[in-house]
């Protein structure tokens, strides 16, 4: 896992697109990373739910209890807080999907992901497009997926 204490990334570690990340600053607290200082581009490559493409590699950035009660088949589960420190744990993907509830947390975290040499991709309506677009979720509980 990268950088431990200091926010996810080291001074001199390149994204996938080669470019160098700063230092992220301090965490608020024992364990804690945070987005700050992210500025929102005008614009975020942002796809519908509904249109999200057959065998997408998804990121979902939503808390523990609304993966636990549904998600897509195959996504890799990272907390919006934790993506900073877990970069090594992102999934290949060219463009990566980054997917939430409704599509403002994982707007944050695709435009945070593309300024650090990413190429990340919002999924409009987020899990809530999603589910009302009828596509496949699955839950950790053994009960009927559906959004929290």
């Amino acid at each position: 896992m990268a950088g431990g204490g200091d926010g996810g990334h080291l001074p001199g570690v390149r994204g996938r697109a080669g470019r160098l990340i700063p230092p992220a600053p301090p965490p608020a607290g024992p364990g804690a990373c945070r987005m700050d200082g992210v500025t929102m581009p005008q614009q975020v490559p942002t796809v519908p739910a509904s249109q999200l493409p057959d065998g997408a590699v998804v990121l979902d950035v939503r808390e523990d209890d609304e993966w636990v009660a549904g998600h897509i088949d195959g996504a890799t589960h990272i907390p919006m807080g934790e993506v900073p420190a877990r970069l090594d744990d992102l999934p290949e993907g060219d463009p990566l999907y980054v997917t939430c509830r409704g599509g403002g947390r994982s707007a944050r975290v695709a435009a945070w992901l593309n300024a650090n040499g990413y190429d990340a991709v919002n999924v409009g309506g987020g899990m809530g497009g999603w589910d009302a677009a009828g596509r496949p979720m699955v839950s950790e509980t053994g009960q009927p997926p559906y959004v929290v």
